[in-house]
């Protein structure tokens, strides 16, 4: 299970994909044609040294656009990205967030990017072999990279593509709130080159029921990443700091390029970059593509099966090839790539074709809504269209104490032959009368009361077709207390009914056939790879399983509802 999660993916895909995607590049000539300067010092303004690799073609003697890729990520074969960017007539640098192959004393994840980056192109732009243009491009923390450097961009800059694009504090190290211990732990303990963690350190940490906050402890390897990260649980302004602000997205008028992808950990954050800028400079020329892909495949080669399920044929490509026709239209005057018919652009799965609006919000053309009602269907609860008349609830229970047992949303595959509701609620339509398209983000409003001040709640959608198949479409999971404010927890009140609103949840494009159902799974967190929120309203951070006392009850209100977006 551990190794399986979808935010390990992440993970591994991050952290070790630069050698497996040097091994995917396209045949390019004998490397005796490429000019290589392996490790090029470059100071910034307050002394740091930052690693870099410079890569040119033998013999070019006229100066070229530089395509830069900025990364914490080392291997073997980091060079291979600045020899892609050699082969597509550019110079191609690989530069190492500070720290990384120099002293990781001084590496500090976000806090140094966007004005190191500045120096980083200061210098490019310098060189004799520059013809004054820099693009960037590169994705999840390569792709944040790109945005910390907008806060104050160097005119040199002419374009970014930042590809599934994390954004500290909003997607990654906590999701609404709630720390995968994936992303919180083991990547700083990844990055900082400690040694791995054994295979059941999460196993043994939820059956210990120690504070989330000695986790690091707990593994016998303390983590000053991970400690820092703890002190900011909102997302507060530590964490807005990190990114482009209102006034920076306001003056962003460089093309911009984003990738994503449906089962992309890190789409949450990759749209928000684009919504904002969007919404601080409605002008702006911002470009989307998204289709049916992962963490790496909205990167790199689209992989022809994803989680079991085989993509449609028209969304099967090369990344990559995108990116660097993007860059001829940025940086050499070129044309646009075929694929960019207008500014989003995404593929409908199941239908097998591209489709095309002029934002997020024109994806979709209405929006179904449908309530949790108290009336059986089989073994799930209906969930209907028809607002309720009476007000009713069901009820769940969730013992923190009991460590027998695990809830979560966990989905390892996107095609199920059964839905496991891992101890929660499931709710299904009736047979659709016509097919539909989802086009868009689902989104709504849980009404629950509970004995305690809070909780971590999950909601999943799926697609159950005639055939019995469940599709997993997407979820959300968010803390309860920062569902209406992400920056300020406002705990719920014992025993009174509240609403939990949520939004923040992933954009997915899907043919639902005519006889499917709808399906979502309610549930309340508790597993071993998440923090575990036992509801006291102190820092979650500090809660152990001592503070589970009596199970947590809660009545979820047959009025709660969710809008599922579709398309004609």
């Amino acid at each position: 299970m551990q190794h399986s999660h979808p935010l390990f993916c992440l993970l591994v895909a991050s952290v070790f994909g630069l050698s497996q995607q040097a091994s995917n590049v396209l045949t390019r000539p004998r490397d005796d044609v490429y000019d290589i300067q392996g490790n090029v010092l470059i100071k910034t303004r307050d002394g740091a040294d930052i690693s870099a690799i410079v890569v040119r073609r033998k013999g070019v003697t006229q100066r070229l656009p530089a395509i830069l890729y900025y990364t914490t990520y080392i291997t073997t074969q980091g060079e291979a990205f600045g020899k892609k960017a050699v082969d597509k007539g550019y110079v191609g640098i690989v530069a190492y967030a500070r720290g990384i192959r120099t002293n990781l004393d001084a590496f500090m994840p976000y806090e140094h990017d966007g004005n190191d980056i500045y120096d980083i192109i200061d210098w490019i732009s310098k060189q004799p072999w520059c013809d004054g243009k820099v693009g960037m491009y590169g994705g999840s923390y390569t792709g944040f990279s790109q945005w910390s450097t907008i806060r104050n961009p160097h005119p040199a800059l002419k374009t970014i593509v930042p590809q599934a694009a994390v954004m500290p504090g909003y997607d990654t190290p906590m999701l609404n709130g709630v720390c995968p211990s994936i992303l919180c732990l083991a990547w700083p303990n990844t990055v900082l080159n400690y040694k791995p963690f054994p295979q059941d350190l999460y196993q043994r940490w939820y059956q210990a029921g120690t504070a989330y906050r000695s986790l690091d402890s707990f593994a016998g390897q303390p983590n000053r990443i991970f400690q820092k990260w703890l002190q900011h649980p909102a997302y507060d302004n530590y964490w807005k700091s990190l990114t482009p602000s209102p006034q920076a997205y306001a003056r962003l008028n460089i093309p911009v390029l984003t990738t994503t992808g449906y089962y992309d950990d890190a789409q949450i954050g990759a749209l928000k970059y684009l919504k904002e800028h969007y919404k601080y400079n409605p002008k702006a020329t911002h470009y989307l593509v998204i289709g049916p892909y992962n963490h790496r495949g909205s990167q790199r080669d689209a992989s022809p099966t994803l989680m079991g399920y085989q993509i449609d044929p028209v969304a099967s490509f090369n990344m990559e090839e995108i990116v660097f026709q993007w860059f001829d239209y940025a940086l050499k005057n070129g044309g646009k790539p075929a694929i960019l018919k207008d500014k989003i652009n995404y593929e409908v799965m199941g239908a097998n074709e591209w489709r095309h609006a002029p934002s997020l919000k024109t994806m979709q053309s209405n929006t179904l809504t449908f309530y949790l009602s108290d009336r059986k269907s089989g073994e799930s609860h209906l969930l209907t269209s028809q607002k309720p008349r009476k007000l009713s609830f069901l009820r769940q229970t969730v013992d923190f104490a009991d460590r027998q047992s695990q809830n979560s949303w966990f989905t390892p595959v996107i095609i199920n032959d059964s839905l496991n509701a891992s101890n929660g609620l499931t709710f299904m339509t009736e047979p659709l009368n016509e097919s539909i398209t989802i086009s868009g983000s689902f989104f709504g409003q849980m009404n629950a009361s509970i004995n305690k001040r809070d909780m971590d709640i999950s909601v999943v959608l799926y697609e159950l077709t005639p055939n019995g198949k469940y599709f997993y479409l997407k979820q959300y999971i968010g803390r309860a207390s920062y569902a209406k404010n992400k920056s300020k927890r406002q705990l719920l009140q014992p025993g009174k009914k509240e609403s939990i609103p949520f939004d923040d949840t992933f954009v997915v494009s899907k043919q639902i056939t005519k006889g499917s159902r709808l399906v979502i799974v309610l549930n309340v967190n508790k597993n071993a790879l998440e923090i575990i929120n036992y509801g006291t309203g102190k820092d979650v951070n500090d809660e152990t399983i001592n503070d589970a006392k009596e199970p947590l009850q809660i009545k979820w209100y047959n009025d709660s509802y969710i809008k599922v977006p579709i398309s004609k």
